[in-house]
């Protein structure tokens, strides 16, 4: 897959709406820390047109137009009907959930992370369905995946400056973050102490935050896409098999029952865990069955999303 050989497919109004309810989904899974909206991605078969798309904001051909201010060209070089309708689902998940999933994550974790966990272990059976051929290399760069992604998630959070450098750093990273199924950006941003504030700067709407971590997310995200691209193209299968094993190891940090080992008093005054440790589920009760309940939703949501993804592909190779 490279700039030579990708073309998004034509769409109508309709097929940009269905693209908007894709970026929602992103949106949901990213504003969650342990969740990857990039796991949404490739799941809902966006995941490779969404790296092109990306990589093309800054090809030549696009810069010499901005540069040039020839603004009919850089919509024609822009994929801007699928990154805005992308973009639009995800602002929305963002804007409308934030405060629920605060909340959801507050005052009932064991339930949303149940959900997430079936999401995720389901995104892993998809995903290896879609692999080409089953290699030691391939099997090698999945465990690798795996070991990487289980140290990365059991990292603890660190207390760090909220100069407006470190939050466009922190942008930077987790954006490259969001984008890989398995490493979930926002809790990166957990791990660099800037989850609470930049979800309290979308609540309140603060927009000078906003902006500079938005401004990093656009260095990180244009840099790290170039890089995307290449691995796809000279190495598909063995970038597939990392992806997965980033998934398989995210799992540690979305098991829904935990001990707290350690925890900090933030700056509010609200006492947060930083070390916690898996355990197995309590006795059977309410709770637990409507837990199994929530992962089996998940479960089978990434499933029939990932038929209708599948028969979107089907029709546009008939087509």
């Amino acid at each position: 897959m490279g700039e030579d050989s990708f073309k998004a497919p034509k769409r109508s109004l309709f097929d940009y709406a269905m693209i908007s309810a894709r970026g929602f989904c992103m949106g949901c899974a990213d504003v969650v820390p342990g969740v990857s909206g990039g796991t949404m991605a490739f799941i809902l078969g966006i995941y490779e047109e969404l790296i092109e798309s990306i990589k093309k904001l800054s090809s030549k051909e696009m810069l010499s137009a901005l540069f040039s201010f020839n603004i009919k060209k850089v919509f024609e070089v822009a994929p801007w009907q699928f990154l805005g309708s992308l973009l639009i689902g995800i602002g929305l998940a963002i804007v409308s959930l934030a405060k629920f999933l605060e909340w959801a994550l507050e005052e009932h974790p064991e339930l949303l992370w149940s959900f997430f966990f079936g999401l995720v272990l389901a995104s892993i059976y998809a995903v290896a369905k879609r692999k080409t051929a089953w290699t030691p290399g391939s099997m090698t760069a999945i465990v690798v995946g795996t070991v990487a992604a289980y140290i990365i998630v059991g990292l603890v959070p660190l207390q760090t400056p909220d100069a407006a450098w470190f939050l466009f750093l922190s942008g930077a990273i987790a954006i490259c973050a969001m984008i890989l199924p398995g490493i979930s950006g926002s809790f990166l941003l957990v791990i660099m102490g800037k989850y609470e504030t930049i979800l309290g700067a979308v609540n309140e709407r603060d927009v000078v935050v906003l902006g500079t971590v938005a401004a990093g997310c656009a260095v990180g995200i244009l840099t790290f896409a170039q890089i995307l691209s290449w691995l796809f193209k000279h190495f598909h299968n063995l970038t597939i098999s990392v992806l997965i094993g980033l998934m398989a190891g995210s799992l540690r940090k979305i098991w829904p029952w935990k001990n707290t080992l350690e925890s900090i008093t933030d700056r509010h005054g609200d006492l947060k865990p930083v070390v916690q440790e898996n355990v197995l589920p309590p006795a059977f009760d309410g709770q637990f069955a409507l837990a199994i309940c929530l992962a089996i939703v998940g479960f089978a949501l990434v499933l029939v999303l990932d038929r209708i993804a599948n028969s979107g592909v089907d029709k546009q190779t008939v087509e």
